[in-house]
């Protein structure tokens, strides 16, 4: 089938549509029902009787938004009435919530007249905390939208005017750096004259374009004085008539520095780019098919063209779901009366800011594993970027607070947090990690330092005063891979074949020389592997903390480590476990990533550590011992070493979390089989903290959660070596990288706060780490 059969498919599955309805509170017993509706209901109707205000405390207002339209405007379609619009409104609320979590009611209103729809919209401002205009034909959007505005207090935001203007205006703002352009001496030219394009030019005088330094053509050329002082146009296009000779699209064109076209596709020749100003931002964003194609524009000219297109299959879509979701959920957290251009142009400089930092390699992976850096080629963000949410909500929420349209005042920072924690369990786990390491940065060694994600890693470390990271690596081919990366960035850097590296050979020497490792040999490790110089750097107390295992496989990567820095004074054994989220539960998986069949000892130890590591997330651990018995229900080998290390550890005066066990994983799991058939256990609560009987088991159980749940995850987190030691997985992301390392940091002031109990730490002498 194709694209149109395929939609209408998808539009008519069961149930038809595209959203629907969902409760948010419980209503299965005769008690919910009466809370939910008669009797309960009429406390809460009082309290907004007595105080409007508290109709964002008790109904879903705050969060709702009313996307309507009248349908005489659809985007490709025209004038199709309100009932045909119904699927793109529909398609609207699907956005807002996919990537803003905001509710929409869709609102169709068969009204011509813009009196009729202004009187209609504000008698629905009881029921929405915003409302989003749509798809309403020009001139009269203008006057709507303006109403509106001056009626209710309430924002109302016309995306078809704004969003363009916001999304194209912060690719403008990275487009002209890239050309080393300033904008108030930019010549631009506007193909269209409708809502999107008069809002559009307005936009960019307020990020700084001169007026007169912009030329509209609509269908019948050069906007004028003179074809103004005929009545030729109307008042909306008047604002932009200059006094110059009429012409054409081709005769603007000539010499100007910016197309925007927001007309019809095709109109745009290669020879009217040729005519263009050196190094020209071509902004062809007509749909399906923009004015001038992506490869056509590139190709007309030697010098960069900068382009960009409403397409997804080019690079630089200029796309409105960058804009109206994060919008929105920045004036609604903040309860905005309106939407100003204060909050506006904070939109975009935000989404330009965030093009020039690092793309997750999430972002690049949607994309087909194309490069994406900043340049004329990525001047936008992805839509699918998550972290646009994070950033983009709270510079609105800012600015709104700022320019006294906030009705309620936020801790921006905290709000940024708030809004991560959204994208899911995992990230929220992770914002505690990184606040505890951003308040006292260790050095960490990265092993591997010349690999790209690592690079990418550091720097990311770097800039978000997580850490301060130390690339073990070849220094010329980190040199040439942060100028290939266009990384501003001047890392510290410990290159094995360069400098004087003795002291850590003889280091080396000393802890290995009865495992047959003589001074050349140590050297030789030294100075050609950089997982056993980090390995000595951290053990001799140059850095805190070490990453390694991008570049090796899990055993080639953990030996070093092992040999070098062992174990702590207090461990028999290094374990490892992964922080688990699903479905807004948090569990610490162990062990699956070592130990093979660990006796009852190694079980026991291995659920301490874990339990320790889970109190680094903030998370007081209960522990369960798993088998596939149920305290005794099964007796062989196996389940009994598993019942030994719960009950060695419930004696153990030094334990101060519950642990039982041996259970099986769905009783560990389920409150009412706990406190019920088992009511004899030590928890109280289901476990957070499972502890596997062998690696097998282990490490099948995490997959399949990471697989069929759809689980996300944090780890490997190595825990029971002497130092802070992480070791990542081939195939690991910049994140995951970015994720251990921050563990290791706080992994390292865990064990300063300890040693400053004892004394003083001696650290060596860091002359052999050089720039």
């Amino acid at each position: 089938m194709g694209l149109d059969e395929d939609s209408l498919e998808y539009h008519e599955r069961e149930p038809p549509g595209k959203i629907e309805i969902n409760t948010t509170k419980p209503a299965s017993t005769q008690r919910d029902l009466s809370l939910a509706y008669s009797p309960g209901v009429a406390e809460p109707c009082r309290h907004i009787a007595d105080n409007p205000d508290d109709a964002y405390r008790y109904t879903s207002k705050g969060n709702l938004v009313g996307v309507i339209s009248n349908g005489s405007a659809v985007l490709g379609l025209g004038d199709i009435g309100a009932q045909a619009s119904k699927p793109v409104m529909e398609g609207k609320g699907v956005l807002f919530k996919r990537f803003a979590d905001i509710d929409v009611f869709d609102i169709e209103l068969d009204f011509d007249d813009a009196e009729d729809m202004i009187n209609t919209i504000d008698a629905m401002e009881p029921t929405f905390g915003g409302i989003n205009l749509e798809d309403i034909q020009a001139p009269e959007c203008f006057e709507i939208e303006e109403r509106l505005g001056e009626l209710m207090d309430i924002p109302v935001f016309h995306d078809d005017q704004h969003g363009t203007a916001i999304i194209s205006g912060a690719a403008l703002l990275n487009a002209v750096e890239i050309a080393d352009k300033d904008i108030e001496d930019l010549e631009i030219v506007f193909s269209g004259a409708g809502a999107s394009a008069i809002a559009t030019a307005r936009f960019y005088v307020s990020l700084g374009v001169q007026k007169d330094n912009v030329t509209m053509c609509d269908s019948s050329g050069i906007i004028t004085e003179k074809r103004a002082e005929a009545g030729d146009v109307n008042e909306f296009k008047q604002e932009f008539a200059q006094d110059r000779p009429e012409g054409d699209l081709a005769d603007a064109m000539d010499g100007a520095d910016v197309f925007v076209g927001l007309s019809v596709g095709g109109i745009v020749s290669q020879d009217m780019v040729r005519s263009m100003a050196d190094n020209p931002m071509v902004f062809a964003m007509a749909n399906p098919d923009p004015e001038i194609g992506y490869e056509e524009a590139k190709a007309a000219r030697d010098d960069d063209v900068i382009m960009a297109t409403g397409r997804s299959d080019y690079p630089n879509q200029i796309n409105n779901v960058l804009g109206f979701p994060f919008i929105f959920r920045g004036a609604l957290d903040v309860r905005a009366t309106d939407i100003n251009e204060d909050m506006k142009i904070a939109a975009a400089r935000a989404l330009a800011e965030l093009a020039r930092k690092d793309v997750p390699d999430a972002v690049v992976k949607a994309y087909g594993d194309q490069p994406l850096q900043f340049g004329p080629d990525y001047i936008i963000p992805k839509p699918v970027d998550p972290r646009v949410l994070f950033e983009v909500a709270p510079a609105i929420a800012q600015a709104a607070m700022d320019s006294g349209v906030a009705r309620q005042e936020l801790d921006i920072e905290a709000y940024a947090e708030e809004l991560e924690a959204r994208l899911g369990k995992s990230r929220e786990m992770m914002r505690i990690m990184i606040n505890k390491a951003k308040t006292d940065p260790k050095r960490v060694a990265l092993a591997g330092g010349d690999d790209e994600k690592m690079i990418r890693a550091a720097y990311q470390l770097e800039e978000q005063g997580i850490a301060h990271p130390v690339l073990i690596g070849d220094g010329d081919t980190i040199d040439r891979r942060i100028d290939m990366l266009g990384l501003d960035y001047d890392p510290e850097v410990a290159d094995p074949g360069e400098g004087d590296h003795e002291k850590y050979a003889q280091r080396l020497h000393d802890l290995r020389k009865r495992k047959g490792v003589t001074p050349n040999k140590a050297r030789s490790l030294v100075q050609t592997d950089s997982n056993y110089l980090a390995s000595a750097m951290v053990e001799m107390g140059d850095v805190d903390a070490m990453l390694t295992g991008l570049t090796y496989n899990y055993p080639s990567a953990l030996r070093p480590p092992l040999e070098v820095v062992g174990t702590a004074p207090d461990a028999e054994y290094v374990s490892g476990a992964y922080m688990v989220t699903c479905q807004n539960n948090v569990v610490f998986v162990a062990d699956a990533i070592v130990n093979q069949d660990p006796g009852a000892e190694e079980l026991a130890e291995i659920a301490k550590n874990t339990a320790n590591i889970a109190r680094d997330f903030n998370v007081e651990p209960r522990v369960a011992m798993l088998s596939y018995s149920n305290f005794g229900s099964v007796e062989t080998e196996g389940t009994k070493k598993v019942s030994e290390a719960a009950r060695t550890l419930r004696e153990d005066d030094n334990i101060d979390f519950p642990v039982d066990g041996e259970m099986q994983a769905d009783t560990a799991l389920v409150e009412e089989t706990l406190t019920g058939t088992y009511d004899f256990n030590e928890l109280d609560q289901p476990a957070n903290v499972l502890i596997f009987p062998n690696l097998e088991a282990g490490n099948i159980a995490y997959f399949l959660l990471r697989r069929l749940a759809g689980a996300d995850s944090v780890g490997p987190l190595l825990a029971g070596t002497d130092e802070p030691v992480h070791v990542v997985q081939r195939g690991d992301e910049v994140q995951d990288i970015v994720n251990l390392a921050t563990v290791a940091v706080v992994d390292a002031q865990d064990d300063y706060e300890e040693m400053g109990q004892r004394g003083t730490r001696i650290r060596g002498d860091e002359s052999d780490v050089h720039q």
